[in-house]
């Protein structure tokens, strides 16, 4: 302290000081700076010029980097390949719907031929949040169903879904579905799903935090949706067309229910207690 504090009062750096006194300090800069910010020393950090003009550099939240390997074998070129090879494969579109920078997300299922949709809450945009929702799929579901439902996923390039390999097999190593990426900046390549989220934003505008949600409020929007009839399926519901096509037991499974076409609410008023 003797020797720092007097020639810190020059205006001279902690650089400076340590490199022309390294036989008298003997300790790294790192130190001295840790000293200065426990307050062992009599100068403080308002003393040192450049730590007061240099603020510390914001941290970014959840930033993660993309591995554009999981689309070797998985491009949409791949996917128009395998479709024409397998024509009658029923195929799923998987989607995140965001509320507000950095809080809870929704992931998105959807089948295309029922329009049919499923949505799950996050508190992340993560790879191992996307993943857990198919590991508890494939359990509640069981491997046969679920092999029936999902032998085909399309989704985007977004960070949350570069692990496919771990959605693609089980924990033994067997296939349990394809994934496939959709090319960088063509969202319209799943435009059922797109679509689709244009109900949801009825409900919770863009925009608005999902943060106050938990699982079940979005459970009741999504039976709503569901529920809702649409003219491209000759004006019967999703939800009665995915019934015909899987059967209730599995509807039960997905923890969906039928909401009478009276009742169906269609705007943000569902989810205000």
């Amino acid at each position: 302290d003797k020797i720092i504090t007097p020639l810190i009062q020059r205006g001279q750096s902690i650089h400076h000081i340590c490199v022309n006194n390294r036989d008298l300090i003997m300790h790294s800069e790192k130190s001295i700076y840790n000293y200065i910010d426990y307050n062992l020393f009599s100068t403080k950090n308002i003393d040192l010029p450049r730590k007061v003009v240099y603020r510390p550099r914001k941290k970014l939240k959840n930033h993660f980097k993309v591995d554009k390997t999981c689309r070797i074998g998985r491009t949409y070129q791949d996917f128009i390949e395998f479709m024409k090879e397998n024509p009658d494969t029923p195929v799923v579109e998987m989607d995140t719907v965001e509320g507000n920078k950095g809080g809870k997300v929704l992931l998105t299922i959807h089948f295309v031929d029922s329009q049919f949709m499923l949505a799950y809450i996050r508190n992340a945009n993560t790879s191992r949040s996307v993943i857990d929702i198919f590991e508890k799929l494939y359990w509640e579901l069981g491997p046969e169903t679920f092999l029936k439902l999902f032998p085909v996923i399309l989704t985007d390039n977004g960070s949350e879904f570069t692990n496919p390999r771990a959605i693609e097999f089980d924990g033994q190593g067997n296939r349990r579905t394809r994934i496939f990426y959709c090319d960088p900046s063509a969202p319209y390549q799943k435009g059922a799903a797109e679509n689709n989220h244009e109900l949801i934003r009825r409900i919770v505008p863009k925009g608005q935090s999902f943060n106050s949600f938990q699982q079940k409020d979005i459970s009741l929007m999504i039976s709503h949706i569901n529920s809702y009839s649409r003219k491209k399926l000759n004006d019967r519901s999703p939800y009665s067309v995915f019934s015909f096509l899987y059967g209730a037991k599995t509807l039960a499974k997905l923890d969906s229910e039928l909401i009478e076409s009276n009742e169906i609410i269609m705007n943000p008023s569902l989810l205000k207690y």
